[in-house]
Formats: C-alpha cells, structure tokens, sequence
C-alpha cells in the first residue's frame, strides 16, 4: 500500500510505503526510540535508521528530538493522522488473507504475560513443536496487551475475566493464587512443626514483597490488605516478586502453577478467592480458521487445560 502525503511545508510529494508508516506511528504513539522498537520487535537503533531514511526522502522534519522525547512536527502530525487511517485497513486485509490459510507452515505470534511463558506454556509450547515441527512460534511477553486486531500477535494467552467481542477462543481453567514463601527464609523454617499462621497472621507477622501499583487485581490486593509498612519491596510482575521471595526479602501472592517447577516454595495459604482469574487462549474472529491457529489453540489449549486442572 502507498499514501501520497502532501503539507505545505513538505517541498514535494513522495510516496511512502506501509513500513515506513508503522515507524513513524510508532515512534508518535510512544514518543520514544527505545519504546517503538520493542512495539516493533526491532532495535532503537534501526528505528533512528528507518527516520533519518523517510526524513530525507521526504525532505523534511517529521520529529522534533527533545530531551524528554520525540514530538511530531506539523508534518509528522499529518504523516501519523494518514498512519492511523491505513492501519485498520492493512491488519484487516492481512487478517482476511491469513484467515485462509490452510497451510501447517509459517510463523505463529503468541502474545502472552511473564508468568505463563516462563513457568506454564514452555511445556505446551514443547508438545506442539513436537506435532507441528514446520511452524515457528514467536512468543511476545509483555505487562502490555497487544492489540490483536491490529495483528500486534495472532494469538493471546490472558488470566483475565473479561474478553473482548472481537475475539474468539475458549476458557482453560482457573488460575489460583496462593501466599507464598520460601524454604529457606528463616521465618519459614521457624514454622515447621506448627500450625500455619491464618491469613491476620501472615499480614502482620511478616514482610512482603508487594507490586509496582499498576492497577491489577493482584495489586489492589496487595495494597487493600497487607500495611504499607510490612513492605520491603516491589516487583513489577510475578517473576520478579518470586526472585525478590527467593532472595528471602519476604512473602507474596503467586499462581499456584508457578510452584509446578519451582520446588522451593512454600505455600502458606489456601488459594485466595477474591484473586482467582481465569486463563483464556483467544485469537481475532478472521483468524479462527487459519489452519496453523487451529492447530495452537487446539493442542496448546488442551495442554494446558490439562495442566490446571491436575493443579485443582
């Protein structure tokens, strides 16, 4: 696809391409080198390559470089409103044209949380490739969702409990969360051979890795029970809270299908009602019948249907 920009301060009409209109939407969106590479899975450096490229074929200064970011020109504001007219039009297109694809070849993108690519879909992810040798799977792990709709990924893994109307897909299971700590943490070792303290006990008795303040429900949990002043540190997701409670700093809330494969974990805790969420694989409407999708959710779904319900 090619858009022909015109701007009374651009010398001469040029035509660009869809690429260079996703950096240059990129790069507006975050305002941001380092940002728009990770949105578009390359380096900051070839972000700043890609500018200066569409800059001098163009003929003029898309974006202001400022010391707290990166702020669109009145020609850059054209170039990005032109941007954002495509973009439904192009994901549409390539969702129809993969829709069809019968093919159990190609590249499958699986956006997904920390927490389930490190410790719940690697052995899914493993059986798949042994069925489905010929596709390749990209796993994106982010605190961020990816729009699916503007094929940011062809597939997404969520502990979540509301689904958008655009996508389709089914429930896994229960994800539960429990109070952990670890084995070797003195305080832990105090407890053996006693009764477990009750939740008042362990929110007041000991310290607490707590979260970074995102509005999630683990971290609304966190703020609403455990004092400000039991808190010695913060994480920005699970993996992190579980190197923090590793190093022995304290205790926190984790997926019970984290302590699958780490052993050294000590739950202290019944699963905590109010945080369980369930976990959904889904994938846009166009892309349901896409042959190397099919495959995914089918095999990697029940995979890890299986998984959860051996936790319960």
């Amino acid at each position: 696809m090619s858009v022909k920009i015109s701007d009374d301060k651009i010398p001469y009409a040029s035509r660009i391409d869809w690429d260079d209109l996703r950096y240059v939407l990129a790069l507006a969106r975050s305002g941001s080198l380092s940002a728009a590479a990770r949105s578009l899975r390359v380096t900051h450096t070839t972000v700043l390559r890609r500018l200066d490229v569409i800059e001098e074929r163009l003929q003029v200064r898309l974006f202001e470089r400022l010391r707290s970011g990166y702020q669109a020109t009145a020609a850059g504001e054209t170039l990005r409103l032109s941007a954002e007219q495509c973009e439904p039009l192009v994901a549409q297109a390539e969702r129809h044209i993969m829709g069809g694809d019968t093919r159990l070849t190609g590249n499958l993108r699986v956006s997904t949380a920390h927490v389930l690519a490190l410790h719940l879909l690697p052995s899914a992810l493993a059986l798949f490739h042994a069925e489905h040798a010929k596709i390749v799977v990209e796993v994106r792990a982010s605190r961020e969702r990816v729009d699916l709709a503007r094929r940011e990924a062809d597939i997404a893994l969520r502990m979540t409990r509301e689904v958008p109307d655009t996508l389709v897909g089914r429930q896994l299971g229960q994800i539960r969360v429990r109070v952990y700590g670890w084995h070797q943490d003195p305080r832990i070792l105090a407890l053996r051979g006693h009764a477990l303290p009750d939740m008042a006990g362990l929110l007041s008795d000991f310290p607490w890795i707590g979260f970074d303040g995102q509005d999630r429900i683990y971290d609304r949990w966190i703020d609403a029970h455990v004092a400000l002043s039991a808190i010695v540190a913060r994480a920005d997701h699970f993996p992190s809270a579980l190197a923090l409670l590793r190093a022995g700093l304290g205790l926190t809330i984790l997926p019970e299908f984290v302590a699958l494969d780490t052993p050294g974990l000590v739950a202290l805790s019944a699963p905590i009602e109010a945080l369980q969420t369930p976990l959904w694989i889904l994938t846009h409407a166009d892309l349901r019948n896409t042959a190397r999708v099919r495959a995914f959710m089918q095999t990697v779904g029940n995979g890890l249907e299986k998984t959860l319900a051996a936790i319960l």
